[in-house]
């Protein structure tokens, strides 16, 4: 991969462990590692733009964005192909220069696009065949950090030749 311009991950099973936590009053809790945050928060230094694609309508999603800075915010998505689609011409940015990591049937169009794809080590089978890279780490324990990682050690790399 000789650039990252932008790099997209789904939340439930990718950014958490796909737990969701509900009391009486509707979904309460869902844990997030700080890990990931802070891998994220390593390719925006290097000028990468960050979304999250998620299905779910969850304002814990908004706020968890919210405090990372994540200005490209998508919930409640049924076609996250479509919706890529639509942020990489937005953004002129080429498949070939976008990153995304997804763990489930609802993110397979968007992995097979991408130009790099990466995948938790617990994703569906259907998933774990498609990606690139599949990650040591589970979701929500730190699989999105590492993919992180692997981009900039892409990049260093990249810049060596």
């Amino acid at each position: 991969m000789r650039r990252c311009r932008v790099f997209a991950t789904d939340v439930d099973g990718t950014l958490t462990d796909g737990g969701m936590y509900y009391s009486e009053a509707g979904e309460v809790l869902k844990r997030f590692d700080t890990r990931d945050a802070a891998g994220m928060q390593l390719l925006r230094k290097r000028g990468v733009t960050l979304a999250i694609i998620t299905s779910e309508d969850s304002p814990i999603v908004t706020a968890r964005a919210r405090k990372l800075g994540i200005e490209h915010v998508y919930i409640g998505v049924t076609d996250k192909h479509s919706k890529c689609r639509q942020m990489l011409e937005a953004l002129q940015v080429p498949w070939e220069e976008f990153a995304y990591v997804g763990d489930d049937l609802g993110d397979l169009q968007v992995l097979k696009g991408a130009g790099f794809s990466a995948c938790p080590s617990d994703a569906c089978p259907e998933v774990l065949r498609t990606v690139k890279y599949v990650c040591t780490r589970k979701g929500g324990h730190g699989a999105v950090r590492e993919f992180c990682e692997h981009i900039l050690n892409e990049i260093r790399s990249t810049v060596k030749r």
